[in-house]
């Protein structure tokens, strides 16, 4: 089953996709933030056409567990996403996935002239790999 990554922001959304097997995450787009519905249509379209069986979307949480202010903004997103498609959608942490993006592309040698600009499906595809590493398929 294909899972679909939400990395949502206030200015674009990440979005990344599993291979077939559930196992490796790779990035498959970013679009750009116009309004909560909109936004969760676009995504409801593309996990259609990559028939993905989950939805999985990042949320933020603070140190004692409850949503920071963009994790509140990821539940209602994610409420949003529930009304424009059958898919199951879950929420997953997301704390620190552009950082941890951004040092991904460090480690690949990219140059900082070239790690310049977004890490949005970056983002996603640290979180969902996150997501499959902690929900291996057997």
């Amino acid at each position: 089953m294909r899972i679909l990554a939400v990395d949502p922001g206030s200015k674009r959304i990440g979005l990344a996709i599993s291979d077939p097997t559930g196992t490796i995450a790779n990035p498959l787009a970013v679009i750009q933030h116009v309004a909560r519905l909109v936004d969760a249509a676009a995504v409801a379209e593309l996990a259609d056409s990559h028939a993905a069986g989950l939805i999985v979307v990042g949320q933020s949480l603070q140190d004692d567990g409850s949503p920071s202010f963009e994790g509140r903004r990821s539940l209602r997103f994610s409420e949003a996403l529930k009304t424009q498609t059958n898919i199951p959608v879950i929420l997953w942490e997301e704390s620190f996935t552009t950082q941890d993006a951004r040092q991904a592309r460090l480690r690949m040698g990219v140059s900082r002239k070239n790690r310049s600009g977004h890490l949005d499906d970056l983002a996603a595809t640290v979180l969902l790999q996150s997501y499959l590493d902690s929900n291996p398929r057997s």
